[in-house]
């Protein structure tokens, strides 16, 4: 649904984005994600066509956004961070309005207003100006303009920014309904709301993409992995139950095993913890082991780090990197200073003599008016 390549934005010398390439597929919702400053807005208005990039290309359901705009902006409902309205036209009154720009009949506007009232509740406030409206009721009528053509792609930045904790809950209900038939992209700075909403994450930092997957497999990019593993002592599919060192040995021989340590458990299975390789999944390997081994596996469970820990991980970095830029400025940057320093020095002294030669003059002046 979505394909961009090479994706790169100058302002100058400085690059918004540097090569920024991903795919969104027909039904995912992605949450597009990164600190201030990482291009995340940028990328989203260049792929609804209020931006065009400095190279790279973008296709949005087959059509790209630099030479087919018009058809693009068809497939795409589109909600800004915060997003413009008439706040003198009231919220019926506004959605017609939008209609009418995108050439909705009356009968296709009435069909789909039963069901985007419905999805963004906007039941109460129809007959109310905009201006009336709370920032999260205005927010709904964004979401309703976005779905009005019913577009199969829905691209959000920052829908729940400035939003109280009971509206920001609302829009990302809204958004995991709307998600069960479009491809959503979701922009935003809560990772709570991502791990609630989104199945993938793509995160950003610095104009560049750091990760790009599953939720899971981005919260495991983050270091090692940790499973905990309980097996049945008394009883076993084939032969004899193992004993905890048949455990051990066998749960050591995994590839991409880093250590196997024994935790305390109760008389009725053997319990351990494998730590795994970064980005590893051993789960199935684990399976498998126990399942030619004829073990009875009571419990498997994969432990990885928050979303927002890896988020953190793979930006800090960068953002460290900017403050030590900013407070240690270049060699070249202080000898400017330092040749600016001395031009306001020579020009003070300048300013100093000319004040000398101008009171001398006045004394002149005053001796001669004495002398007459």
């Amino acid at each position: 649904m979505i394909e961009a390549t090479g994706l790169t934005k100058r302002y100058g010398a400085y690059r918004a984005l540097d090569r920024v390439s991903f795919e969104v597929r027909r039904g995912e919702v992605v949450g597009f994600l990164g600190p201030n400053g990482a291009g995340k807005s940028t990328t989203m208005r260049i792929l609804t066509c209020y931006l065009s990039a400095t190279s790279g290309s973008v296709k949005v359901h087959g059509y790209d956004v630099f030479d087919e705009p018009l058809a693009v902006r068809e497939k795409i409902g589109y909600l800004p961070q915060r997003a413009q309205m008439y706040g003198e036209m009231g919220v019926l009154e506004y959605l017609r309005f939008v209609a009418d720009v995108r050439g909705i009949d009356v009968t296709s506007f009435n069909k789909r207003m039963r069901n985007i009232v419905e999805v963004c509740g906007l039941g109460t406030v129809l007959g109310k100006d905009i201006r009336q409206l709370s920032h999260g009721y205005r927010q709904r009528v964004g979401l309703g303009q976005a779905l009005i053509h019913n577009p199969p792609i829905l691209i959000l930045d920052e829908p729940t920014s400035d939003l109280d904790p009971n509206e920001k809950a609302e829009v990302i209900e809204y958004i995991k309904e709307i998600g069960k038939d479009r491809t959503v992209i979701l922009s935003t700075h809560n990772l709570a709301e991502v791990e609630e909403a989104c199945a993938r994450a793509i995160i950003i930092s610095k104009g560049r993409v750091v990760a790009d997957g599953a939720i899971d497999e981005v919260r495991a990019r983050g270091g090692r992995v940790r499973y905990q593993v309980l097996v049945d002592e008394k009883a076993a599919l084939r032969g004899t139950a193992p004993s905890s060192a048949d455990v051990e040995a066998a749960l050591a021989k995994i590839q991409g095993a880093i250590s196997v340590k024994e935790l305390p458990t109760d008389d009725r299975c053997h319990g351990f913890t494998l730590l795994g390789n970064k980005g590893s999944d051993l789960r199935g390997e684990i399976f498998k082991l126990c399942v030619d081994k004829g073990w009875v596996l009571l419990e498997m469970r994969r432990d990885i780090q928050k979303l927002e820990d890896v988020f953190k991980s793979l930006t800090k970095g960068d953002e460290v990197a900017d403050r030590l830029r900013t407070a240690a400025p270049d060699e070249d940057e202080e000898s400017e200073d330092e040749g600016l320093e001395d031009d306001e020095s020579e020009d003070e002294e300048s300013d100093a003599s000319e004040d000398e030669e101008s009171d001398d003059d006045a004394d002149e002046k005053d001796s001669k008016k004495e002398d007459a």
